[in-house]
């Protein structure tokens, strides 16, 4: 089947239209090129079905931010994790005297020449995944903004500067099956002055670094980029509305890291303060306003307050599919409630994360045409958060799993590695497992320390597979290493019986 891309600048008749102008009936239609949509669509395309894919924009930047690729590629973790690795370079440098290297310094960040790079790395990636990932498949790419038209027919909508939502017309696709893989978009809350800032989107593609920048949020996007921020060298506001960031991690992790973050970074942390309103001065700075009525002066201020379904004008009333908030329900087998009708990634709000909408996409495509039976699982997924240290997990904190199992003994250790140990640095790693007494069964892993997502990675896979704390014992380590720590802490720091911490 011939490949190519339907743009707003082409008149022509796609190579699926017959002679008549009637177009042939999709297999599958998938409405958003991210990582769960492009899964899918590769997947179904590899057993030989007749696959089309829409994204309003094949190229990152504004309007849409994202483009193929999705949130991840373009303005999510791709992006973010090299502005991680830039961030981290002055706190290695500093430790460099200790490790005997005289006058080693800094030097000094050049925001542009980094976001020129950044834009040259995206714009790969946006490439490979149009002519190499969905082309080499049989994928046909269509930009252009997917609406729902009744439950077998997709419109293509084109033109406007909302990515298309409001645009024309310019083709109408049959389709048997369709997939929503839209995502999410930035949350803002409804407060004055919401119209100056800025969300994860917009902070890719800004021309000058912020000196002072307020980020507001306690989520794993707030914490990340208020490290970014910091190691680049801007002055950092992080506000948070709750006591303590991160809720929904292990509470030792959250406290860990608020510790680490007061010791090791000039974050100015503000925790129950909420902004009431951002005013924008005549110097074109800008004043945040909280709750309190205390003023903070900054130059950006970034809303990292959640996200939403971006469900708006894709016309899923017209095919009767439910929805919840600005989600979209589905079962285990991503089904809506209608039959024909699928959604995976972000806008299902299940787990909202690169790796889980590949899977769902990927077992999406396996049971429709691949004649397998793939439910979804969501069970032990490892994640990380990116700060310095990273902090990674999988399964259970140690909060859920004394309410599921009830017996459960936890193994903990908290220590300065090796590496900032000996230049004399203040920071410390923290390991945890959690093991279900009754079966010997790890429930739980936490790490917290210097690339704890590459460790991670590989304890997920004895996790997933049931490994016992007796099977992480009779491992033997690596050393000198931080990650040995996992299979040499033979006593239980304390143990929950019925639900009840007991010291050991």
């Amino acid at each position: 089947m011939m490949q190519r891309t339907f743009s707003s600048s082409s008149s022509a008749l796609s190579s699926s239209e017959s002679p008549e102008g009637e177009e042939e009936e999709y297999d599958l239609v998938v409405i958003g090129g991210g990582s769960g949509g492009v899964r899918a669509s590769r997947i179904s395309a590899g057993y030989g079905k007749k696959v089309a894919i829409l994204e309003p924009q094949l190229q990152h930047g504004a309007p849409n931010y994202s483009a193929l690729g999705g949130t991840c590629v373009n303005v999510g973790c791709v992006p973010k994790k090299l502005m991680v690795f830039a961030s981290r370079y002055p706190r290695m440098i500093a430790e460099t005297s200790g490790y005997g290297w005289e006058g080693a310094g800094p030097g000094q960040f050049k925001w542009e020449t980094f976001m020129e790079y950044k834009d040259e790395e995206i714009t790969r990636l946006n490439n490979v995944y149009q002519n190499f990932v969905l082309k080499n498949a049989g994928v046909e790419i269509i930009e252009g903004f997917g609406v729902l038209n009744g439950t077998n027919t997709v419109l293509v909508k084109q033109g406007t500067g909302d990515g298309g939502v409001e645009g024309k017309v310019v083709r109408t696709l049959k389709t048997k099956n369709t997939v929503i893989a839209v995502g999410g978009w930035p949350n803002l809350p409804h407060i004055p002055g919401v119209e100056h800032v800025i969300t994860s989107n917009e902070i890719f593609y800004l021309k000058e670094q912020p000196k002072r920048i307020v980020i507001v949020g306690g989520g794993f996007i707030a914490l990340e980029f208020a490290q970014i921020m910091d190691g680049l060298g801007s002055e950092v506001t992080l506000m948070y509305r709750g006591d303590l960031f991160l809720r929904g991690f292990d509470q030792d992790f959250r406290e860990f890291l608020r510790d680490e973050m007061k010791e090791n970074s000039n974050i100015n942390l503000e925790f129950n303060t909420n902004p009431n309103e951002i005013i924008k001065n005549d110097d074109g700075s800008l004043t945040v306003v909280t709750e309190d009525g205390n003023k903070v002066e900054c130059d950006a201020v970034m809303m990292a307050t959640g996200r939403n379904g971006k469900i708006d004008g894709i016309g899923l009333e017209s095919a009767g599919v439910e929805t919840k908030g600005s989600f979209i329900p589905v079962s285990e087998y991503s089904k809506t409630n209608v039959d024909n009708i699928y959604a995976v990634g972000d806008v299902t709000n299940r787990i909202a994360l690169t790796p889980v909408a590949l899977m769902e996409g990927h077992s999406l495509a396996d049971t429709l045409f691949g004649g397998k039976d793939r439910p979804v699982d969501h069970e032990f997924v490892a994640s990380t958060v990116f700060t310095t240290p990273e902090l990674a997990t999988i399964g259970y904190t140690e909060e859920q799993a004394a309410e599921k199992f009830k017996d459960i003994s936890v193994f903990k250790t908290r220590f300065r590695p090796m590496a900032h140990s000996f230049p004399k640095s203040e920071t410390y790693s923290m390991f945890k497992i959690i093991v279900e007494t009754k079966t010997d069964k790890v429930v739980g892993v936490h790490i917290a320390t210097d690339s704890a997502g590459e460790i991670m990675q590989g304890v997920a896979v004895a996790v997933k597979m049931g490994a016992t704390k007796a099977d992480f014992d009779a491992t033997i380590g690596i050393h000198p290493t931080s990650a040995e720590e996992l299979v040499t802490m033979r006593s239980p720091s304390y143990e929950y019986k019925d639900g009840k911490k007991v010291e050991a």
